[in-house]
């Protein structure tokens, strides 16, 4: 048993070296890295790497070698299978190898001596269809004509210096090849590939037309086509999950803020009533403040009118003051009641009136309230000498 790779480094320096540009080279190349990293069991037991089934024509032998993970193991010698006759209808390797190996893609691996291998360095941009690139360097690199040779090539690195890749073509001469296609009989059919082998095994190029390519069903496929619907399914479940979640967060956010906007209404409602109320009760005192209060007027009266006037009515409406009563000297008031602070143009409304029962005059007067006049500050009592007699209460 070879070993193909000495280490994970040199596979994946082979893995990178192989990577064709578009979305579909890469992904190949990440995932054969990453598996790459998962120990052989694992890989075994996930299927990541069914391997092939390399068949060698060793005179009237068929060698047969299993190469899978890495790894080229002897399977044994067969006879070579007749090229005619009605065995010929069926697979003459399947009576012989298990199931699991008898379904692996096969391919003829030639010898080292029958392939012609020449280093070329080309564009980047030629990774796309490297094959096609090369069929028009066969004339140039090799003593044959394209149509003489079946050929391939692999891409071996690319170069720092100016982004060229450094190419490996790799030719055997039909007449080499067809030999041992025919030597194969009815097991052409089933190839899905030729290589060519050196010292360390097979090249990894396949010299096969691709129109005689045999397709072989991977039969994890449909459980990886499972697995893959199982987790898109998963995936969405998740995403419709997050969604419905950050609906319902969205949802009790709002009516949070609903809530938190009645409650801000309502106190802005409040907050504003408060204000009103303030404000009339300012707008009232300074109204009242504008205007001397009623036991004002009253003192201010009971202190102007003379002996032998009464008054019958007093009344104060807004800034009006009216008086309504009988007097002696009923034409004198108005001089008596001038001069204060209180109130302003007393006059009589009207003329005035005799009253035979009491001999007085009755009278009508209006006058317009002023402004209360500022409250004098009451100095303290002075302190009493020494030697002083008592205080008189009267004065």
């Amino acid at each position: 048993m070879n070993l193909l790779g000495t280490s994970s480094g040199g596979r994946l320096g082979r893995l990178g070296a192989q990577l064709r540009p578009g979305a579909g080279g890469f992904l190949r190349w990440w995932g054969q890295a990453l598996a790459s990293w998962l120990p052989v069991r694992w890989r075994r037991v996930l299927g990541l790497d069914r391997g092939r089934l390399l068949l060698q024509v060793d005179g009237e032998e068929l060698q047969l070698r299993l190469q899978q993970l890495g790894e080229l193991r002897d399977l044994g010698r067969v006879p070579m299978p007749p090229a005619t006759g009605a065995v010929a209808v069926t697979d003459p390797l399947v009576p012989l190898l298990n199931a699991r190996i008898a379904d692996l893609p096969r391919w003829l691996l030639l010898a080292p001596a029958h392939g012609l291998r020449r280093r070329i360095h080309l564009p980047a941009a030629a990774a796309e269809r490297l094959r096609d690139v090369v069929g028009f360097e066969i004339d140039r690199q090799t003593p044959f004509t394209a149509d003489a040779v079946a050929f391939d090539a692999r891409v071996l690195g690319r170069r720092e210096a100016d982004g060229q890749i450094e190419a490996e073509l790799v030719a055997v001469p039909r007449r080499v090849l067809d030999p041992q296609l025919a030597a194969l009989g009815p097991l052409v059919a089933t190839l899905a590939g030729v290589d060519v082998a050196d010292d360390a095994g097979p090249l990894g190029v396949n010299l096969l037309a691709p129109s005689q390519r045999r397709r072989y069903r991977d039969p994890w496929t449909p459980w990886n086509l499972a697995l893959a619907a199982v987790a898109a399914i998963a995936v969405a479940a998740l995403l419709w999950q997050l969604l419905a979640n950050r609906r319902a967060a969205a949802d009790a956010f709002e009516e949070r803020i609903a809530a938190q906007a009645d409650a801000a209404r309502r106190a802005g409602a409040q907050r504003q009533q408060l204000i009103n109320l303030i404000e009339g009760q300012a707008f009232l005192d300074r109204a009242r403040a504008q205007r001397p209060t009623t036991v004002e007027v009253i003192d201010e009266l009971t202190r102007r009118l003379p002996d032998g006037t009464y008054l019958e009515k007093l009344s104060i409406d807004d800034e009006e003051l009216m008086l309504i009563g009988l007097s002696r000297e009923a034409a004198a008031l108005i001089g008596q009641l001038q001069d204060t602070e209180l109130w302003t143009s007393p006059a009589l409304a009207g003329a005035l009136q005799p009253d035979p029962g009491s001999g007085r005059d009755r009278f009508t007067l209006v006058a317009d309230l002023g402004t209360a006049p500022p409250a004098t500050p009451v100095p303290p009592p002075a302190a009493k000498e020494a030697g002083d007699g008592p205080t008189d209460p009267a004065r």
